[in-house]
């Protein structure tokens, strides 16, 4: 039995995977931005259209840091917003393509994370460019879209596995590493051009991208550390305990095995975790057992 539209969107929604949830907040913001310019642009005669003013207060980041001081909001809607159809359309397929390579290695929680993290940092970048460079200052520069989030996304997934291949518009066979490189150069390139681009935005969400998969696997990984934080954060409003990394405490029993039997169990325990790391490279974080995720998260706090 084939599903209605309505039922369609439904399941796509609980069962399509965090980049089809990204990929709906950023069209119902689109739409919300479009039919509100459409309204301004009807209830007025004259040349400029008065909403216009507002949806940039609520939707844009303003590039100077005066600006970002009087509207410190735009640092996160600004990376869920787009004012023009193209614009939106390319981001958001982009990220669909992208999110598909970065969901056979990560979780999706991963993914919400580095959107958000990814387009934060490209903010940032973009109002110390203006602090640094003259030539943008004084300039008025308001900072808009997904691309700092999906520039994030795809490098952590580029980086993380570099060799991997994609076929470039199903034709051309590219390793991701040289993909990478294509973008970064073209930004680093583009800088302070007039083409309405927010270069530094970008190279902000790549450098973030990064930086996301330095570490992986310990406490101290940017994402990591954001979303044990967080956790804890929504403990505290519950009453509930935090959680949190003991240092020291009871002793190992391993200390009293001979080196034989200790450098036994550290090679097992090795070959246990390269073992869930190869899983998780094949079918994603999400499909490891309860168990493995605890092998993983200890792991991660001895080494970290």
């Amino acid at each position: 039995m084939e599903r209605s539209f309505s039922d369609e969107l439904k399941y796509q929604w609980n069962h399509g995977g965090m980049h089809i949830k990204l990929i709906g907040v950023n069209l119902i913001v689109f739409l919300v931005i479009g039919l509100a310019i459409v309204f301004g642009r009807l209830s007025t005669t004259g040349p400029v259209n008065p909403i216009i003013p507002f949806l940039h207060d609520v939707f844009t980041l303003q590039g100077s840091p005066k600006g970002f001081i009087t509207h410190p909001w735009g640092l996160v809607t600004s990376i869920f917003a787009h004012f023009e159809l193209l614009h939106f359309f390319f981001n958001m397929l982009f990220l669909y393509f992208i999110s598909r390579f970065f969901l056979m290695y990560f979780s999706n929680q991963r993914m919400l994370y580095t959107y958000i993290l990814g387009g934060i940092f490209g903010g940032i970048f973009q109002i110390l460019a203006y602090s640094i460079f003259p030539a943008l200052r004084g300039t008025e520069v308001f900072v808009v879209g997904a691309s700092g989030s999906v520039m994030a996304i795809f490098m952590a997934a580029a980086f993380h596995r570099p060799m991997a291949e994609v076929f470039l518009f199903g034709v051309v066979r590219l390793k991701m590493i040289y993909l990478a490189a294509f973008f970064i150069l073209l930004d680093l390139l583009r800088m302070g051009s007039t083409d309405n681009v927010a270069h530094f935005a970008h190279l902000g969400g790549i450098a973030f991208g990064i930086l996301s998969i330095q570490k992986i696997n310990s406490k101290n990984n940017i994402v990591n550390w954001t979303q044990r934080t967080v956790e804890n954060i929504k403990k505290s409003f519950k009453g509930e305990p935090k959680m949190k990394v003991k240092k020291g405490g009871k002793k190992s029993s391993y200390n009293t095995r001979s080196d034989e039997d200790f450098n036994r169990h550290k090679k097992a325990t090795q070959e246990q975790v390269d073992a869930i790391l190869d899983k998780i490279s094949k079918s994603g974080y999400d499909s490891l057992t309860k168990k493995e995720k605890q092998i993983l998260f200890d792991q991660s706090n001895k080494n970290g």
